[in-house]
């Protein structure tokens, strides 16, 4: 398989000859163009839909994100960052999830090395640092829940691609604090295949080298006049490129649209369910040299392994909420979701247009995974020694009897770790609806209001701490550890390797309403078009967390011990001496904020295809139940994030060029830190910071020959944290407590220079054609938290595609990532602040995954 790759890949870069364009890449297919005017009349028919490569990058093609023109606007007139990928450019991007597609747009840096799902998605000038607080994922313009993250969530992890989607509409900053959910960062609108005229749509097996089995189809049909249905979706089951020896990413999903269009308007109702599970992947052990070098650790291979294995997959974790609950780690981070929605845009005449989006969704998004906590070290060393960056248990020499589950002795030299094996339980409700109205007020001058109503509520029982002892390799065995004191035995683990029975075992139950109104006007004069609007928000929560029981204890100077219990009465079972337990009682925190946000724009078209434009937007990001409202009273919630944001662009399109650049300027108060120990349990007081970023995005293309293109889609950060000049107290296990100045340092996880260059080359035939791409990717260097003391380095990978379209029925597309087995990290280990190397150079840290290479045969008809 791998020479047969390697011939592939070096076809491909021969077949390109030079840097090109994939992405951008054109087809018989014509773009629909929009009249000069700023609203773009709805389509009255459906024609068939067929998968083609239709040019994204064109500035007459049509956004309906981020702005109130019935019909949307060109992109040549929306003055604000927008990235737009068909459905085959999508396929072309070969995203390894959701969260990976949004690489395609510059300045955003989804890291996709913890799997499927659960991805840190950071974009530049936001200082994230974890899930995706500054992202919001859209089905058919509504958002799918009513805050962008939680702990152990963030929205691509209840969205897949599949072949139901017709196209994605990716927006940054700009009139998003405005509209929908205000989402003040990034939001990827993703928009269905609907019913066509004539039946039409495809089947497609794909099968890849990590034993990877996957079906897709869609079909799309007629069902009177004017009216039109759709069905699609896919099944998958997959070892994964990290293969746990049971499946890494099994489950699939099924949608459905209705579709009725009448001489004034549309309605679009449609229906969404997914069961999908997919391996979460925890940080691996890797040797540091220097401050930003990386190599592999003796017996791991940084490409393919995991610690997930059998003999770890299934546990019964007696710490849960409610009487301890069996886990299973091939659940991993998936999700059981039902999603129900409609649109609907009608012309009442006279210049009044209405418009409705609304969405009802539900259900489950648990998280069953592995979470680092201290580095390796050997048995003997974790047993009879006090050192803390391996978190050793200091007993005394010889006193211990260490076994693996199941029977047999564990060598004393055998390399061992202990790891969090944590679940959380995640149930979801939200509802929403953006109602707009809008009338023309005079010629090229248009006047909309609109309402947004979104309630939602999270059930959670967490389990998190759970520190189990096991072989430091893949597919690890856990182990058991009994020693004997004063002729006592005690029993430091119990008999599936736990050394405790959690160490933040909560449940939690929010409500939350969110209420905005918001008035948008857009005036054409000419060839400038302005548009102002503003919006009032209010957001009312409430969060519900379980007390803890105590049992009356006291340490050793006498002061009481309170939240933790001993849950069997026997001192000698260690594990369980001092377990949070719920006690059947919540402490309530209410947070109810109003808060305003604005933007302004002015876009002016120097030419039919060429315009400049400038933007100034302010807006603010809410706290959610997990980060700024729980741990905190009434009254005493974190304070609100607030951006504000300038830029300008220039947007050019000729018959070889396109160019989309963009500069910016991008300043937040109120984030807030919270620092937390080893088990990643708060253990001190919260404070606030701010930063400020200057940046630069560029998406361009060139074709010198009709079948030769180039792509470049990049971007420039200079950001750094600031409104905050203190010492910031950390925990570090590994390096030693201490506190961090963080005033001017590197934002966190945000590489100063990213970019993708595309080559690609198409080679028509008499029975089709075939595009040969290739793309390169440099990652720049990059820190992994606020401290900027864990550089994470830097690194570069090579992708390519090859896709065959035969006839008019049948398309062959091989494609593959990281073919040159690139070493480069995402994240450390993310409970460790500040340096995470220990005296030995080791790291736990996520790498890249190492190349995969997927075939897919697809019918089309």
């Amino acid at each position: 398989m791998n020479k047969y790759v390697q011939v592939a890949l070096s076809a491909a870069i021969a077949a390109c000859l030079m840097p090109g364009l994939a992405l951008a890449q054109n087809d018989d297919q014509t773009q629909g163009t929009a009249p000069q005017s700023t609203p773009v009349p709805p389509a009255s028919t459906k024609a068939q839909q067929k998968p083609s490569a239709a040019n994204a990058k064109s500035l007459e093609q049509v956004v309906v994100t981020g702005n109130t023109a019935t019909g949307g606007l060109r992109k040549i007139d929306t003055s604000y960052t927008v990235t737009t990928a068909t459905a085959e450019q999508i396929k072309m991007a070969n995203p390894k999830s959701t969260a990976d597609l949004l690489k395609i747009a510059p300045g955003l840096w989804p890291e996709s090395t913890g799997g499927q799902t659960g991805a840190n998605i950071e974009i530049a000038g936001f200082p994230g640092g974890g899930d995706a607080p500054f992202n919001t994922v859209q089905l058919m313009g509504s958002p799918l829940y009513g805050m962008p993250t939680l702990s152990f969530f963030e929205q691509t992890s209840i969205f897949r691609l599949d072949d139901t989607v017709d196209r994605a509409e990716i927006i940054q900053g700009g009139p998003s604090v405005v509209f929908a959910d205000g989402q003040i960062g990034a939001s990827e609108n993703f928009i269905l295949k609907q019913g066509t005229e004539v039946p039409s749509g495809s089947v497609g097996v794909t099968y890849g080298n990590e034993n990877l089995r996957r079906l897709d189809g869609f079909f799309g049909f007629p069902l009177g006049k004017d009216t039109y249905g759709s069905i699609g979706g896919f099944y998958r089951d997959s070892d994964g490129v990290r293969d746990p020896k049971f499946a890494a990413d099994k489950g699939g999903q099924l949608t459905g649209t209705f579709t009725h269009d009448s001489d004034n308007g549309t309605m679009t109702l449609y229906a969404r369910y997914l069961n999908d599970r997919n391996q979460f992947i925890t940080p691996i052990p890797l040797i540091q040299s220097g401050t930003d070098h990386f190599s592999a650790y003796p017996g791991f291979d940084p490409l393919t392994d995991t610690y997930n294995g059998p003999a770890i997959q299934h546990v019964f974790l007696a710490g849960y909420p409610g009487g301890g609950r069996d886990a299973n780690l091939a659940n991993g981070r998936g999700a059981k979701f039902g999603f129900f929605g409609g649109n609907f845009d009608y012309d009442l005449g006279n210049g009044w247009n209405i418009s409705d989006k609304f969405l009802i969704d539900g259900g489950d998004a648990d998280t069953n995974a592995l979470f680092s906590g201290t580095n390796p070290g050997s048995l003997n060393d974790m047993l009879y020694t006090d050192q803390s960056q391996i978190g050793a248990f200091n007993l005394a020499p010889g006193s211990a009897t260490a076994s693996y589950v199941g029977g047999g002795a564990v060598d004393p030299n055998q390399s061992v770790i202990h790891q969090g094996w944590w679940f959380i339980h995640k149930h979801l409700k939200n509802m929403s609806n953006d109602f707009r109205l809008s009338k023309e007020i005079f010629e090229g001058n248009t006047l909309t209001a609109g309402v947004y109503l979104a309630h939602y509520t999270m059930d959670d029982q967490w389990a998190l701490g759970n520190q189990m002892l096991m072989t430091n390799t893949p597919n690890a065995r856990p182990i058991t550890v009994t020693y004997v004191d004063g002729g006592q035995t005690y029993y430091l683990t119990d008999n599936q390797g736990f050394l405790d029975n959690g160490g933040f075992n909560i449940a939690q139950h929010g409500t939350a309403t969110n209420k905005a109104f918001y008035l948008s006007d857009i005036w054409r004069i000419g060839k400038w078009l302005i548009d102002l609007s503003g919006r009032i928000e209010n957001q009312d929560a409430t969060n519900n967390v379980c007390n803890f029981q105590s049992d009356g204890r006291v340490d050793a100077d006498g002061n009481p011990v309170n939240g933790v219990i001993d849950t069997d009465g026997n001192p000698y079972t260690l594990y369980n001496n001092a377990v949070p337990v719920c006690d059947g009682t919540f402490a309530r925190t209410n947070y109810d904020k109003t808060h305003p946000s604005w933007t302004f724009g002015v876009n002016y078209e120097l030419a039919d295809n060429m315009s400049v434009y400038i933007r100034a937007n302010q807006g603010g990001h809410f706290d959610d139940f997990d980060n700024g409202i729980r741990g905190n009273t009434t009254g005493n919630t974190a304070p609100m994030q607030k951006i504000q944001n300038f830029e300008g662009g220039f947007k050019y399109q000729s018959e070889q060029w396109f160019l989309d650049l963009s500069a910016y300027h991008r300043q937040f108060i109120g984030l807030l830190y919270q620092p937390t120990d080893a088990a990643g349990v708060p253990n001190g007081p919260q404070s606030t910071y701010g930063s400020d970023s200057k940046g630069i995005n560029v998406n361009t293309a060139w074709s010198p020959t009709e079948n030769l293109k180039f792509q470049l889609v990049g971007n420039y950060l200079d950001g750094h944290y600031s409104h905050n000049n203190s010492c910031l107290p950390y925990t570090n296990p590994v390096a030693g407590d201490g506190c961090a100045l963080i005033n001017g340092v590197q934002l966190q996880r945000q590489p100063k220079v990213r970019y993708m260059f595309t080559p690609s080359y198409k080679i028509p035939f008499g029975w089709g054609d075939v595009l040969a791409f290739v793309t390169f990717t440099h990652v720049g260097p990059h820190t992994q938290d606020i401290s900027g003391l864990q550089q994470l380095g830097s690194y570069h990978t090579w992708d390519f595609g090859i896709v065959a379209n035969i006839q008019q029925s049948w398309q062959l597309r091989l494609q593959g990532t990281n073919m040159t087995n690139e070493l480069g990290l995402t994240e450390s280990n993310s409970r460790i602040f500040g340096s995470a190397a220990g005296t030995t150079g080791v790291i736990l840290a996520r790498p890249l995954e190492g190349r995969e290479v997927n075939l897919q045969v697809k019918y089309l008809f």
